[in-house]
């Protein structure tokens, strides 16, 4: 378990051999439902640590480095949120708010708690479906406590930063505004948060939400703020949902500020993959994405964001 450094594209790489042993959607046995050695009994969420880590608090000796390959120890926690003891729902969306705002506020403890320690990042994200490789299946996320930037949110930093610079403005506030003035990409908004389709969509129904207000992390978040977090999630998520009447996978992370630092000119926001085209089949990130590192993208974000604010629109209320 160690960390090694691409000098090519100059971002780490996390090297774990512990991996291959994790179990792949047994029968019979779920490590997640109440009562297991994990989980325990009382709980409406939970935090475990992921048995099968990428990252440890007491990582081994990282080896000898030698230019240019770098190695560094493998500092951090994995930990799995499993967000109800209820095995059989399929999604975070099944929820009721009350219940997505408990496990928003799990996430927040865990930014909390790492702003005390030596860690850099806390990236939270969510894998939905086999199609994206999902092991187990009981309604659960993970949360990486990092000990460097990942290297998206660092581009992001970069180009957001240099927008300030120029225009003493943020980045992400202008495209909120732009996105309200345009309507045609905007799926869902509500007192605190905004949910849109975005210009340079990647993925064929990638949505991302942000907040109204500018915050750089989601420990900025007060109560009210969360609970509306919790809406905007479930009825994108739901929505999704609803385009193909079955469940769409996805992939969804967290975007926020270092832990370390001053960002006032970036912003706290989600940003949701969800991997079917239009046309019901799944988009692959093949040689274009993967080798070129650019997307392609068979229609319109617009035409996209029409068809998802229409199911958005049929997704009823379930505030338990």
């Amino acid at each position: 378990m160690e960390l090694r450094w691409d000098p090519i594209l100059q971002e780490w790489v996390m090297v774990s051999n512990v991996r291959e042993e994790r179990p792949w959607r047994p029968e019979g046995f779920c490590p997640f439902c109440p009562g297991m050695s994990e989980t325990g009994y009382g709980w409406d969420v939970v935090l475990v640590e992921n048995r099968y880590p990428m990252l440890t608090p007491k990582p081994p000796n990282k080896g000898v480095s030698r230019w240019p390959y770098i190695k560094a120890p493998a500092y951090g926690k994995c930990l799995i949120l499993v967000e109800t003891p209820k095995h059989d729902l399929d999604d975070i969306s099944d929820l009721g708010l009350r219940d997505i705002v408990k496990v928003i506020k799990k996430v927040v403890n865990v930014v909390l708690d790492a702003e005390r320690s030596r860690f850099n990042y806390v990236l939270w994200f969510r894998n939905k479906g086999k199609e994206v490789g999902v092991s187990l299946t009981h309604p659960h996320s993970q949360i990486y406590v990092l000990p460097f930037i990942p290297s998206k949110i660092a581009r992001e930093l970069k180009s957001s930063r240099e927008w300030f610079k120029a225009r003493g403005n943020c980045l992400f506030c202008t495209i909120i505004n732009e996105e309200i003035k345009a309507k045609s990409r905007v799926v869902y908004k509500n007192d605190c948060f905004i949910a849109f389709v975005p210009f340079w969509a990647h993925w064929p129904f990638e949505v991302h939400i942000y907040s109204l207000r500018h915050v750089g992390k989601v420990s900025e978040l007060d109560n009210n703020e969360i609970y509306f977090l919790s809406d905007a999630l479930k009825k994108v998520l739901q929505g999704l949902k609803k385009v193909f009447n079955k469940p769409m996978p996805y992939v969804m992370v967290m975007h926020q500020s270092p832990l370390r630092g001053d960002y006032p000119y970036y912003h706290l926001h989600i940003e949701i993959y969800g991997m079917y085209r239009v046309s019901g089949m799944l988009k692959y990130a093949a040689g274009m994405e993967l080798g070129g590192g650019n997307f392609t993208y068979d229609t319109t974000p617009e035409h996209v964001a029409s068809i998802l604010r229409e199911a958005i629109g049929k997704v009823g209320i379930n505030d338990k």
